[in-house]
Formats: structure tokens, sequence, C-alpha cells
């Protein structure tokens, strides 16, 4: 039996909003898939589109930003800004081949323990039924030629 696909996503939280979020829902004990990583930033506006590339080329399957609810955010407009980078971003990655649904922006409060596990929860079946991400790392590529050596010098 083959092994199902467990995806890999990193999960971008502003400090002040979601990542007290998902503090909430650790605190209220709530089942959580164990494939995401936290990156906690000051803000979601901090995210730089770099970051997402960066990650989804060393091998993240889906990345997610969560940030302070519109007209919350402890630095004013800085959600406002996210949701401008993100919502381009998405578009460049469409034309590089990626489905945007591998990138996500979600509004998360600090007492919303409840919707941070019920968006990450969606968020990796949404990547679980994409697949894994199209991009090789460097492991991968690597192991293949390795392997490929390995059966020209047996032949």
């Amino acid at each position: 039996m083959a092994d199902e696909f467990e995806p890999l996503i990193v999960a971008f939280c502003c400090n002040w909003c979601s990542y007290a979020g998902a503090d909430n829902a650790g605190v209220g004990r709530r089942q959580m898939p164990p494939n995401f990583r936290i990156i906690r930033t000051m803000c979601s506006a901090r995210i730089d589109p770099d970051f997402v590339l960066r990650a989804l080329s060393k091998g993240a399957d889906g990345v997610i930003v969560l940030g302070c609810h519109p007209a919350d955010c402890h630095y004013i407009g800085g959600n406002y800004r996210a949701r401008r980078r993100i919502a381009l971003l998405r578009l460049v990655l469409e034309q590089y081949g990626f489905d945007p649904r591998r990138l996500k922006l979600e509004w998360v409060s600090a007492s919303e323990g409840e919707k941070f596990q019920s968006t990450m929860v969606s968020f990796i079946d949404t990547i679980k039924a994409l697949g894994p991400t199209p991009v090789k790392s460097a492991k991968t590529i690597a192991q293949e030629e390795n392997a490929a050596a390995h059966a020209v010098k047996e032949a």
C-alpha cells in the first residue's frame, strides 16, 4: 500500500493576532495536523513575496499567510497591503504553472483558536487534493542523479 501524501505547509503568522490564535488553539487542546511549520512575523505586511517563493522552491507544498482581520491591524493598514501583495503573487505563481490555491491568505484573531484549527485543516486538505509541489527539491534531484549514476555503473 502506498503511503498517503502528507504535504508540508509553511504558515506565516502575524505576531499580534494569528500567532496568538495558534497559541489559543494549542491551549484549547484542539486537534492539529503536524505537517505545518509556523514562522512568526510582526505583521502580515512584512511577508516579502521572496519568502513565499523561497518556501515553495525549497519544497513546501503550500504557503498560508495569516493576519489580523481588516481594520484590526496593529500597524493600521498592514493587512490591506498583505492582501494586495498576496493577490498579485497568486497571479505570478499561476503564470509559472503553480496552482494559485497553493498560496492562501486568511484573517485569524487572537481569540479564534477554533478558526485557526479549521483553517489549517481545510488548507492542508486542499493541498492534499492538489498533490505534491511541482518543484523538485535539490535533494530529490541529487538523489535521482545519484541513482542514475549507479544504474549506469552497474550496467
